[in-house]
């Protein structure tokens, strides 16, 4: 079972997020299934309903982003994958005026799975790095860090 829950999440990764399958989104994600740590203001988003909106803000902000699969383990009904990403920031889909800025972050998304559909699942991304990258919020140097510190 495992190697198989392994296998419909790089599913899900591939074609809703490299090939932009919003069909996939419906067919895979539970109609009450729950998405933690994906919204911009980290509210829960539950079922495809929910989620297509944010998928769309996000694509809309970085429409060539290209998502690699890291690593991904599996146990019982639960899959762990790590995966990096890289894009240009060209659309203003997430409330920030495009910057042509080209962004490379990472994260973690682990899924529990039941009857074939992802059921619960919980998104880590570096969105900090995200939105320096952009220029929405400062780089603070080590220097300037150590003095707001004192």
């Amino acid at each position: 079972m495992s190697e198989t829950n392994i296998t419909l999440f790089k599913r899900w990764f591939d074609e809703v997020w490299n090939q932009r399958r919003t069909a996939t989104i419906n067919e895979l994600f539970a109609p009450h299934g729950i998405s933690h740590g994906a919204a911009e203001d980290g509210s829960d988003l539950i079922g495809p309903a929910a989620f297509l909106p944010f998928y769309e803000r996000f694509l809309k902000a970085f429409p060539d982003m290209k998502l690699k699969i890291e690593d991904a383990i599996a146990q019982d009904d639960k899959v762990l994958i790590r995966w990096s990403a890289v894009m240009r920031h060209t659309g203003d889909g997430l409330g920030i005026a495009a910057t042509g800025k080209p962004v490379a972050i990472g994260g973690m998304s682990l899924a529990r799975i039941s009857h074939g559909q992802l059921v619960e699942a919980w998104d880590h991304w570096d969105k900090l790095a995200m939105l320096q990258q952009i220029g929405a919020v400062p780089v603070f140097s080590q220097a300037a860090a150590k003095s707001a510190i004192g």
